[in-house]
């Protein structure tokens, strides 16, 4: 599949001795399109919404995304453009263009990089006058700082630490814990390795800051004490739980945890699966970390109304 860059918004890492070439092409690498929003990665490791999604996004027809890109570099500035582009200095360089155009499976894509796009967004989300929307607000309050970019990487499923393992702060864990319950019981933080597993690859940074397994113990203790659990299924004990050195909980070795008997373990499954993962308590515990900081918002979470079909492109043809 031969790959064709059309216009290329220059990085700094990719000036050429001459200053005006980039070394090698770039590509997409990773793309996802959830309800009608491409979003993606460049071989470069560039994050990235296309026209639709950005404009989606800012609450706005393509036109007026596809708008700002034709008249990026022209000679009398509109005001649009110059607030815009003083948006993307004080973060940083201003690019040579405002999108990466990219031929990818016989289809051009306008690919506006997660900085531009945020550049963007900031402008109708305050200074668009009557084109700023409570939509547009919400959606850059979401995504400020460095969310978009992560909300990005975590849709399309990459990893920008590459060599880095994401599971090794949990792997630590596991290997201080893992015999820790005496036998005949079970302990909370061994039965939640599918809910790790599922948080750490849709981006969650599971560590010191990040520990689901108390809130998960917390509820299910409260649940156990008020069902007079102990009465079915026998007296639950304490074990002694130990976290990493690096974890600021550690300095706290070991804690007193509740293991539970193995009596139980069926309706810990269905009180998890029941109240915990379908009945909101979960779901609010995301909601803390997403606000925190600590896990990507989802694309659900964006206040994005449903895509109109045959919207206006933006410049040339045939573009996604």
């Amino acid at each position: 599949m031969t790959v064709k860059i059309n216009i290329l918004a220059v990085k700094s890492s990719q000036i050429g001795p001459k200053g005006n070439q980039p070394n090698l092409p770039l590509v997409v690498e990773k793309e996802r399109e959830i309800d009608g929003v491409v979003m993606g990665v460049l071989s470069d490791g560039t994050p990235y919404l296309n026209q639709r999604g950005l404009a989606a996004l800012c609450d706005v027809q393509n036109a007026h995304i596809g708008t700002i890109s034709s008249q990026w570099n022209d000679v009398d500035q509109k005001p649009r453009i110059q607030r815009i582009k003083a948006i993307l200095e004080k973060v940083g360089k201003i690019p040579a263009t405002a999108h990466i155009e990219v031929l990818h499976r016989g289809v051009v894509h306008y690919c506006y990089p997660a900085d531009v796009s945020l550049a963007i967004m900031e402008y109708y989300a305050i200074d668009a006058g009557v084109n700023v929307s409570e939509k547009a607000r919400d959606n850059y309050r979401i995504l400020a700082g460095s969310r978009l970019r992560d909300m990005i990487y975590s849709q399309v499923g990459y990893d920008p630490r590459r060599g880095k393992d994401r599971f090794a702060k949990w792997h630590e864990r596991l290997a201080l814990n893992y015999q820790s319950a005496p036998k005949g019981h079970f302990h909370v933080f061994n039965e939640t390795h599918t809910i790790i597993y599922e948080l750490i690859v849709a981006g969650a940074n599971i560590g010191e800051k990040f520990v689901v397994d108390i809130s998960i113990g917390q509820h299910w203790s409260k649940y156990w004490d008020d069902h007079n659990l102990s009465e079915i299924h026998g007296v639950r004990r304490k074990y002694p739980h130990r976290y990493p050195d690096d974890h600021p909980q550690s300095k706290a070795n070991p804690h007193e945890s509740w293991c539970y008997p193995l009596a139980a373990l069926g309706a810990y499954r269905e009180w998890l699966q029941d109240e915990y993962l379908e009945g909101g308590k979960f779901k609010g515990y995301l909601a803390g970390k997403v606000a925190k900081g600590d896990l990507p918002p989802s694309f659900a979470q964006l206040a994005i109304s449903a895509l109109a079909p045959g919207q206006i492109a933006g410049p040339g043809a045939n573009v996604t």
